[in-house]
C-alpha cells in the first residue's frame, strides 16, 4: 500500500527542544547509521542523536530545522 497523502486525518506536531550534536563538513561523507550506510554531500551536516547514533543532514533542511544553542 502506497500512502500519497494524509487527508483531513493528518495531525500537527512539533520537534520536542532536545539538544543534537552536529558539524558541518566540507567534504563528502559516508557514515555508519542505525538504517545502514548514508552519504553526505559537502557542506551537509554530521548529526549526532539522543542515543549517540551518527547520521547525515542536508545543508537546507538542518538550517530549517535547527538552531544553534549554547546548552
Amino acid at each position: 500500500m502506497y500512502i500519497t497523502c494524509f487527508g483531513s486525518e493528518g495531525k500537527m506536531y512539533i520537534k520536542k527542544k532536545i539538544p543534537i550534536e552536529a558539524k558541518q563538513l566540507p567534504f563528502a561523507f559516508t557514515v555508519k547509521t542505525l538504517e545502514g550506510k548514508m552519504k553526505g554531500k559537502p557542506m551537509d551536516y554530521l548529526i549526532r542523536g539522543v542515543k549517540g547514533e551518527l547520521y547525515p543532514c542536508d545543508k537546507e533542511i538542518f538550517e530549517e530545522s535547527y538552531i544553534e544553542s549554547d546548552i
